[in-house]
């Protein structure tokens, strides 16, 4: 069984639990429910931002702990200030060390779109989502059937949540296209290796759609990468662990943003 596989066999019984704890009704009543969302989309295309996702994110399972002690609220609004596009936060718990209330914070001290990253199988997540202040969610192809995925994000869109659809390989892309997505994300991590590669993303740009908004994940430690990956068409970058594994995340992102745009203008 591969991570992914034991991801969502345990997102089940979670998802079963929290309806019968915090039922859709219960949810709608969010003070974030009727709330506009901010378009992560058109954050990512604008000219006065790196375009980077900056993520929040206390361990993985292929690393374990990354960073326990930093703090949501100090980190998002040091990610914002450094200039990033966009904020993602993990939510998933067991896994990754993440919580609600982290997305919830984010949202609090930062007026830029915030994706919820976890893995969405149901539309009881999405409602979820939107009560806790998320503009955008994660769908993972991998974890879905086409069919299913489509059907997700087409309910998000009921709730005004931008989609970022997230592939390996070009298997993952076609089958699984719909108009109901806004970004294509291409993750750079082998999912039964965990090992990365940005070749994975310059296989791929090209074969996405130019409809989509299209960023890379995963495996980003270094400015120049940015560089490579912008003139290859990528418009978005999600980086979270090269932040993470510092003291301080947020200068990690402000000293990695001012470097890329040094490159940038050269």
């Amino acid at each position: 069984m591969d991570i992914l596989q034991k991801i969502i066999a345990h997102k089940e019984k979670e998802v079963a639990e929290r309806k019968g704890l915090f039922p859709p009704k219960l949810l709608e009543q969010s003070i974030y429910f009727e709330s506009k969302t901010v378009s992560l989309k058109k954050y990512l295309l604008r000219e006065d931002k790196s375009g980077i996702i900056a993520e929040f994110k206390r361990k993985s399972p292929s690393k374990g702990m990354i960073n326990a002690h930093a703090k949501v609220e100090r980190t998002t609004i040091g990610y914002m200030q450094a200039g990033a596009s966009a904020l993602s936060v993990l939510t998933d718990s067991e896994f990754f060390g993440g919580k609600n209330e982290d997305l919830s914070t984010a949202r609090k001290f930062n007026f830029c779109p915030v994706l919820r990253k976890d893995f969405i199988i149901d539309e009881y997540q999405i409602i979820e989502a939107k009560s806790i202040g998320a503009d955008a969610i994660l769908l993972i192809a991998a974890a879905l059937t086409p069919e299913r995925l489509k059907e997700l994000a087409a309910f998000a869109k009921t709730l005004h949540l931008e989609v970022l659809m997230e592939i390996h390989n070009e298997e993952e892309l076609h089958p699984y296209l719909s108009p109901d997505l806004d970004v294509v994300g291409v993750n750079n991590r082998n999912l039964k290796t965990f090992e990365t590669s940005i070749e994975t993303s310059k296989m791929l740009v090209d074969k996405i759609p130019n409809e989509f908004v299209k960023i890379s994940e995963s495996g980003i430690s270094d400015p120049a990468t940015i560089v490579e990956l912008k003139k290859v068409g990528f418009q978005g970058f999600l980086i979270g662990e090269t932040f993470m594994k510092t003291g301080r995340p947020e200068r990690a992102a402000a000293e990695f943003i001012e470097a890329v745009q040094k490159q940038l203008s050269v």
